[in-house]
């Protein structure tokens, strides 16, 4: 795994719309955000810790093909029924500020401005919440954000998740924000840390695997994907980050 880039030949990416698709867990951001929102939560005394527990076992059922990906998160997520949406805005701007800001991938805005001047849209794709989300779109200044939203009735949340947008269901979110500009999902990157994400990155004509985890490298391996590190600064000149690209053994 390298940082170092170059170029593949590929038709000229003008000739259409193309977007690329960027994960945020250990891709974008060295962290898992996720976890890091349940520890704190835990230590400030607003997530018990058998609820904490329960979520980890449904998420885990989930990566083993036992639980749906909607049931799994939809029993993680009880634990903000009834909550104030305002106030879980607070926290995770709070919670952006402490523990994310600092947490950005040093190789991340060199990509993102490879694909900015190759005329590429870039959008978030990411299990992450709205809230955090946006934060992230406002510090990367990316085009758009497609993430998990929460139902919310009259200020509060409800339990229930209003868009899926983990595993599986990340190409249906792709696909309707894609059949709306014109885009075609086999035109377009996306970049990824997790086996999770396979789908997706089948589904993208341009997959690439960032920090990937054990499953995940050894696919991309397999299949001759790019395997990038981004944990040190890109030192390739940014205009050969915005077409296909290879690692450089």
């Amino acid at each position: 795994m390298d940082s170092e880039l170059t170029t593949a030949e590929g038709h000229e990416d003008g000739e259409r719309p193309i977007a690329a698709f960027f994960d945020l867990d250990k891709t974008l951001l060295l962290v898992n955000s996720g976890q890091l929102w349940f520890r704190r939560e835990r230590a400030e005394g607003r997530l018990p810790l058998h609820h904490a527990i329960e979520a980890g076992v449904w998420l885990q059922l989930y990566k083993l093909g036992l639980m749906n990906g909607r049931t799994a998160l939809s029993r993680a997520v009880q634990s903000l029924k009834g909550e104030l949406e305002q106030d879980l805005r607070d926290r995770t701007q709070r919670f952006f500020d402490d523990e994310i800001a600092s947490e950005f991938a040093p190789g991340t805005e060199t990509a993102l401005m490879a694909h900015r001047q190759a005329g590429h849209q870039l959008v978030l794709l990411t299990s992450a919440s709205l809230y955090l989300s946006q934060l992230v779109q406002e510090r990367l200044n990316l085009d758009d954000i497609l993430c998990m939203e929460f139902e919310v009735e009259a200020g509060r949340l409800t339990g229930a998740i209003q868009q899926l947008c983990f595993g599986d269901a990340k190409v249906g979110v792709a696909e309707q924000w894609a059949s709306t500009r014109s885009i075609d999902l086999k035109d377009c990157f996306f970049y990824s840390d997790s086996i999770t994400d396979l789908p997706m990155l089948d589904r993208v004509g341009r997959p690439v695997a960032v920090h990937p985890d054990a499953r995940l490298a050894k696919l991309a391996r397999q299949r001759s994907w790019p395997i990038l590190d981004w944990s040190q600064p890109v030192r390739a000149p940014a205009a050969t980050l915005g077409r296909e690209a290879t690692v450089r053994a």
